[in-house]
């Protein structure tokens, strides 16, 4: 649209599906230019990739017309077929149900990338769980705990209890 000027920057996490550590350091770089494409072609712009075994963090520039939903399922059904095409794991990759979409400020965007980048080292003092539900209790999302981490056993608390 004509004289439709917008910064739009979200910040998506989601997971392997059980928190499985499935996603080995020998390919995620490969797997980040995949998703990189993805994103691209789909006319928006990537910021910063990048995880750990278990989970990805993506910081994309969106357009006003984008449909996050519609976004991450095409990258988390685009990316799963990818792996599961190259046989990149013993038995079948997927990525867990939902995922996590924070908006972020232009003036916390180096901060947020440096963030992504860093995950290695961060998660070597910071469980996934501990990261996902500090995420969304600081952006104040109501969430119910049993829908996040039925995996880990015991469900934590959220802003709605849970």
């Amino acid at each position: 649209m004509a004289n439709t000027y917008s910064t739009l920057y979200i910040h998506i996490v989601f997971a392997v599906k059980g928190r499985a550590n499935l996603m080995a350091k020998s390919w995620r770089e490969e797997l980040y230019k995949y998703i990189t494409g993805i994103v691209t072609n789909k006319g928006q712009k990537m910021m910063a990739v990048n995880g750990v075994e278990d989970h990805i963090h993506i910081l994309v520039s969106i357009t006003p017309s984008c449909n996050m939903s519609d976004l991450v399922r095409d990258i988390k059904t685009s990316s799963s077929k990818w792996v599961n095409d190259k046989r990149l794991v013993a038995g079948k990759f997927e990525w867990q149900t939902g995922f996590g979409a924070f908006s972020v400020g232009t003036s916390n965007l180096d901060m947020i990338v440096k963030y992504i980048l860093n995950q290695e080292n961060h998660h070597r003092i910071k469980t996934f769980k501990t990261e996902y539900v500090g995420l969304l209790n600081a952006y104040q999302i109501d969430f119910k705990a049993e829908y996040i981490f039925d995996d880990y056993g015991v469900a934590p608390t959220g802003l709605a209890g849970g």
